[in-house]
């Protein structure tokens, strides 16, 4: 427990410290003593640099992050861009010379290299293709040619392959020989004759191993493996579900053509979590790659404009039952004050469901032919939740409100009644769209709300008409 504590306030300093120096390197920059911005940064590694240099893009502008960027040792330089978000990075590249840009781009990953010409404009990516040599831009343009989303865009070609022909011996020497220009030596991909991907061999296996012993008799050949095309989506789930370093990418024909490793699939993780967070919240996004101040005034507005105008017209459904009931609430006008805590109560009771059932799908803890356990189960929980709300306002109308027993009854059988709709279609909606291929995150709270205002309502008066005896 003290050692936590000793580690928590050793952060905490740390934070501190570079909060200060990052204030002294924004008061050094404004004040052109690059020398002395230049010193403090490089007390900090890479990723602490980058993150220095957004705030200076965002304080001071592009071209103080020019100067300091072309400060920075070269081997620095060149991992500090990798780290940087794309727009910054696009930023970097417009203010710099073709050929700065081509000694970052010689420098970076394959795969961290095709992440910044996606985001180039067209002409300086021609510009920097006539400068490289014929076999490379070939490979460059096969991977820009991939669709944005799938595997084959997230995929880099530098892995060690090994034939299955190979004894340990030489496939401990390829590896000495190839393995500073590969994303990982831990796994090594065996290839038959040509392409063909037969099945993978750990370097702990070949280290082990006599060294006249065949990577044949080695590798396992169940292996996990992803199609060029497969979604990103499903790269995720992949890598979730196995929690490899990284995972070999092959083509219809069963070729290898790359791997994916977990450092690129975070990226997309978070994109695909923010994109459902923002869906379960209303918001149709394409912006996933921004942030949120980076994101201009009508383009937010046209994000989030769509839901609410459903919602909107979902209300004006809503109120229009409500006006069929005129007579019951005119009758018994003290009905109109409990109607908001039913449609409260149903939104919040079936978006809880809706979340839990949302999450389960996202991690395959849920699947389609659950649907008759999931009812089962949210039926369950939804009549015990309804009969300890609808005894706990039963007794407060009663009691507190001093109203009727009648009035009582009316609140406390619609909130069962409510509650256990509510959950149900929070639970099933969900699922019914993963069926018909739409984003179950859709059916989050804007949805579920909607639905459950308008049912909450009729399902309320209704059940007053019929309890206190009023007709239609």
């Amino acid at each position: 427990m003290a050692e936590n504590n000793e580690m928590a306030m050793d952060m905490e300093a740390k934070n501190q410290q570079f909060d200060e120096d990052l204030e002294e390197i924004l008061s050094r920059l404004d004040a052109s003593n690059y020398f002395g911005a230049r010193e403090i940064m490089l007390k900090y590694n890479e990723v602490d640099i980058a993150e220095i240099l957004e705030e200076v893009l965002d304080e001071l502008g592009v071209e103080k992050v020019i100067i300091i960027f072309r400060m920075l040792p070269k081997n620095v330089s060149v991992e500090v861009f990798s780290y940087l978000p794309g727009d910054d990075q696009v930023e970097i590249i417009n203010g710099i010379t073709d050929r700065e840009i081509s000694f970052i781009l010689d420098e970076l990953d394959f795969d961290d290299k095709i992440d910044v010409l996606e985001e180039l404009p067209a002409n300086i990516v021609d510009k920097i293709l006539d400068q490289t040599p014929k076999e490379e831009r070939k490979l460059i343009n096969t991977f820009l040619n991939y669709p944005e989303d799938c595997a084959g865009s997230l995929m880099t070609p530098d892995y060690i392959s090994l034939q299955e022909t190979m004894t340990v011996e030489e496939a401990l020497h390829h590896i000495k020989t190839q393995g500073m220009d590969s994303e990982t030596v831990y796994t090594c991909y065996v290839k038959h004759g040509g392409r063909e991907l037969k099945g993978i061999v750990s370097l702990s296996a070949l280290v082990t191993a006599d060294s006249d012993t065949l990577v044949s008799e080695l590798m396992h050949t169940d292996y996990v493996y992803l199609n060029v095309y497969d979604d990103q989506e499903e790269v995720a789930e992949a890598f979730k579900k196995y929690g490899f370093l990284a995972i070999p990418v092959v083509d219809n024909e069963n070729r290898l053509v790359g791997i994916v490793t977990v450092d690129d699939i975070m990226e997309i993780i978070e994109e695909e979590t923010t994109e459902d967070i923002e869906r379960m919240g209303g918001v149709m996004s394409d912006d996933q790659d921004s942030e949120y101040l980076d994101i201009g005034v009508f383009k937010h507005a046209k994000n989030r404009l769509p839901w609410l105008l459903f919602m909107t017209v979902m209300l004006m459904i809503t109120g229009t039952l409500i006006a069929q009931f005129e007579e019951v609430l005119s009758q018994v006008i003290v009905l109109v004050a409990y109607l908001p805590l039913l449609m409260g109560t149903g939104g919040n009771t079936g978006t809880q469901a809706a979340t839990l059932i949302i999450r389960g799908l996202s991690v395959d803890e849920i699947d389609l032919k659950d649907v008759m356990k999931v009812v089962w189960k949210e039926l369950r929980i939804s009549i015990i939740l309804g009969l300890v709300l609808s005894a706990f306002n039963f007794l407060k109308i009663i009691i507190i409100d001093q109203q009727s027993v009648l009035v009582g009854l009316t609140v406390a059988l619609s909130m069962v009644i409510v509650i256990i709709f509510a959950k149900l279609i929070g639970g099933l909606l969900p699922m019914a769209a993963k069926k018909i291929g739409v984003d179950p995150a859709l059916m989050a709270t804007p949805m579920i709300s909607s639905l459950t205002d308008m049912v909450s309502s009729c399902i309320y008066l209704f059940t007053a008409s019929l309890i206190l005896g009023i007709a239609l």
